[in-house]
């Protein structure tokens, strides 16, 4: 006797008509033909509205069974019925939920509606993704495309909607990290455009961003373009790419460059030999310099600041013979020692731990017909603060207000002498003075005085130096507010905090992760957990997710607070934020754009 085979429900005969259209005959007669199922052949033709093409699929298969013979009759006037019927009436939501249960799919997964018009204010919306995305972001994220073919790319440059000007094209090539085929057909796009000038400013940002990234063959071609364009290139064009060169110790292309400067529209003189001898000084190449010099002796006429430009270099390591051997050779040339040469000397001295010698010459200027100037007494104080005498330099800074009128340099030593021996009420005076004689410190000058201020004591000194520096007009970098907002929240100062936060996003700079995790933190420190939860979460919205520490130590201190039920919920947001964090740099890591 043969097993009892189970018997299939009517439902699932009434899916097969609609599996047909899905998988075809052939395929639908080798399944039925492998189901071992004790076939009811009333509750089929009942029941299932099959198209004929499947109902005579089933005829043949159904004679394989015994039971078929019992009700052929009744088959035979249901395919005739069928037969009548042109057009099968089958609901594609409905046969595939019948075959759902009878096939392992997930019905949730399922989307019926996969083409939906959107209303034309979430099309808006859709067009305005990007918009968090700063101008030279949207134009760089083309090339993270990758796409290929001149014309696309530069219509997806067109496409970005940007408004095309200097800053905008500088930030591009200066920051992210583009290859030199994309940032020359940057290039070649924007140079096209009505708001970039054809001009000699434009082709130097180039060849800057170029250098920088030692993209030297792109360089070249940028040069040769420069040319073709009309455009001369001047000294200032020749000084960007041979410090290229150079600063990546290319010294003999950079030699070589100098020798067919003619081909580039420049003359072989002095000027230009000042160039590449500026250029292997600065980057500490004296002694390549030093070669340079004799090998062109003869050739080029040589001027003063030839001669002053090796001594200088020589200075910069306090070789005593080798200055005095171009200070010679100087004089046999029939030049004399102007002021920059006898501030070269008074360094090199100072470098050389001769600071009495350094004073001696110093003294002896006005005997040689030279006025001391602000180089002169910058080199003097110079020496004074690295022989450790504050002193002193200040006494030599008190003759100078009598002589001359000190520059940015100056104080720049002065403030930074300071503050390095912790003389930090010196400093502010010194700073206050600046101030006082209109001069506006940099951007760079007001960060190298509040870092070290915010690596030991109490944050009111920095903050003295932040406050004054924002009176006179001075613009503070991202780097500068970091550090006080890492030094007050290290003290649970969180007003002032809040107040530079707010200010910091009022100047222009974004929130990164530190910024988040320095006010979070602070926000713990002084006991404010609402508040640091807002600041996590505002965080998490913008796609920033804190270190495993910070959120350890604000769940701890909600924990502690008995606010279990907010611990928990915020947990659970990082944990997602965490999972889309993974996400993201996977994506990004291929070069995917958001």
């Amino acid at each position: 006797q043969e097993p009892e085979e189970p018997i299939v429900p009517t439902s699932a005969f009434s899916s097969i008509g609609g599996f047909y259209f899905l998988i075809g005959k052939e395929t639908l007669r080798s399944i039925i033909g492998s189901a071992r199922w004790t076939i009811n052949v009333a509750k089929i033709v009942t029941s299932a509205k099959f198209p004929a093409e499947v109902a005579e699929s089933f005829y043949g298969v159904l004679q394989t069974y015994s039971s078929f013979h019992d009700c052929t009759d009744s088959l035979n006037c249901k395919l005739a019925e069928i037969s009548t019927v042109h057009e099968p009436n089958i609901n594609e939501r409905i046969v595939l939920d019948e075959l759902a249960d009878l096939l392992p799919i997930r019905r949730k997964i399922l989307n019926y509606n996969l083409f939906v018009d959107s209303s034309p204010k979430e099309q808006v919306e859709t067009r305005a993704a990007d918009g968090f995305l700063s101008p030279e972001e949207k134009l760089r994220g083309v090339f993270i495309q990758k796409i290929r073919g001149k014309s696309a790319i530069e219509h997806a440059l067109a496409g970005a909607k940007v408004d095309l000007n200097v800053d905008v094209f500088a930030k591009v090539v200066n920051k992210g990290n583009l290859s030199g085929s994309a940032i020359i057909a940057f290039f070649n796009w924007a140079i096209k455009e009505p708001a970039i000038p054809k001009d000699a400013r434009t082709y130097h940002i180039i060849l800057k961003a170029l250098g920088r990234r030692k993209f030297f063959d792109f360089m070249l071609v940028v040069l040769n373009k420069m040319r073709v364009g009309g455009i001369d290139p001047n000294l200032e064009t020749l000084s960007i790419v041979i410090d290229s060169f150079v600063g990546a110790c290319r010294i003999s292309k950079a030699i070589k460059l100098y020798g067919e400067v003619e081909d580039l529209g420049l003359k072989r003189d002095a000027d230009s030999l000042n160039v590449i001898l500026g250029c292997l000084c600065r980057r500490n190449h004296v002694c390549v310099a030093n070669s340079l010099f004799n090998s062109m002796k003869g050739k080029i006429a040589f001027n003063n600041t030839t001669h002053n430009i090796l001594i200088g270099g020589w200075s910069k390591y306090g070789v005593i013979d080798e200055m005095e051997r171009s200070l010679r050779v100087m004089v046999s040339d029939g030049f004399s020692a102007d002021c920059s040469t006898f501030a070269y000397i008074i360094e090199g001295l100072g470098r050389a731990g001769q600071v009495d010698s350094a004073v001696e010459v110093f003294k002896n200027m006005d005997d040689k017909g030279c006025v001391p100037d602000v180089g002169a007494y910058n080199a003097i104080i110079s020496c004074f603060i690295s022989a450790g005498d504050l002193n002193e330099s200040m006494k030599y800074y008190r003759c100078m207000l009598d002589d001359c009128d000190p520059d940015l340099g100056t104080y720049i030593k002065l403030i930074a002498a300071f503050l390095r021996t912790r003389k930090v009420a010196d400093a502010i005076e010194v700073f206050d003075e600046m101030l006082g004689r209109g001069i506006i410190p940099t951007t760079g000058m007001i960060t190298s005085i509040i870092k070290p201020l915010c690596s030991y004591g109490p944050p009111y000194a920095a903050m003295m130096i932040y406050k004054k520096a924002r009176k006179v007009g001075c613009t503070i970098s991202l780097s500068a507010y970091k550090l006080l907002l890492m030094r007050l929240s290290r003290f649970g100062k969180c007003n002032m905090m809040l107040n530079i936060w707010d200010e910091m996003q009022e100047n222009g700079h974004s929130s990164d992760i530190e910024v988040y995790e320095y006010i979070i933190t602070g926000l713990c420190n002084a006991g404010k957990l609402e508040n640091a939860v807002l600041v996590m979460e505002d965080c998490l919205r913008n796609g920033l997710c804190p270190s495993k520490f910070v959120c350890r130590k604000l769940n701890s201190k909600l924990l502690t607070s008995n606010k279990v039920e907010r611990a928990y919920k915020l947990h659970l947001k990082i944990k997602d934020a965490r999972r889309k964090e993974k996400a993201w740099r996977y994506c990004r890591a291929r070069g995917w754009h958001f």
